[in-house]
């Protein structure tokens, strides 16, 4: 079953081959960690598919179509250089990352939590949480801790 780590790598290696879109597994994770790369702007729209391009019409997914079923992510780029320059999975099957709100407020504020470095000017971290899958600012307003999905600059 694809994880979020699998999306990172899809991201990244569509921005590296310069592509304009790009499809990924049609789960709640991945769409829910791609609306967060579209609402901080590191991609321009999201769109659900089939395996070979993204619809023209809402198509209602089912069990006899489900398998077939893509998210399809608009890349952007801002003079011809990608907008995401790195996207990078941190919590891992072999490895949870799981943060308190203390630790992700020095993660936000660039210093070092747990062995993770802090974030720098422009990078982004998602997480999952009670509230749902959100980016760090957005878990700290709400006083939310969680795991570390992935970061993005």
């Amino acid at each position: 079953m694809p994880r979020h780590y699998d999306l990172c790598a899809r991201v990244q290696n569509g921005f590296a081959a310069r592509l304009r879109r790009i499809a990924v597994p049609d789960t709640k994770m991945n769409l829910a960690i791609s609306n967060v790369l579209y609402k901080e702007g590191f991609i321009a729209g999201v769109s659900r598919g089939d395996h070979v391009q993204p619809d023209s019409e809402y198509v209602v997914t089912t069990p006899d179509n489900i398998a077939t079923r893509r998210l399809w992510l608009e890349l952007k780029y801002n003079n011809d250089e990608p907008v995401l320059k790195k996207m990078s999975a941190v919590s891992k099957p072999s490895k949870k990352i799981v943060m308190k709100v203390e630790e992700l407020q020095n993660l936000a504020a660039g210093n070092r939590a747990q062995f993770i470095k802090g974030l720098q000017p422009g990078e982004i971290a998602i997480l999952t949480t009670n509230y749902g899958v959100l980016e760090l600012r957005d878990a700290l307003e709400k006083g939310a801790g969680g795991e570390l999905l992935c970061r993005a600059i």
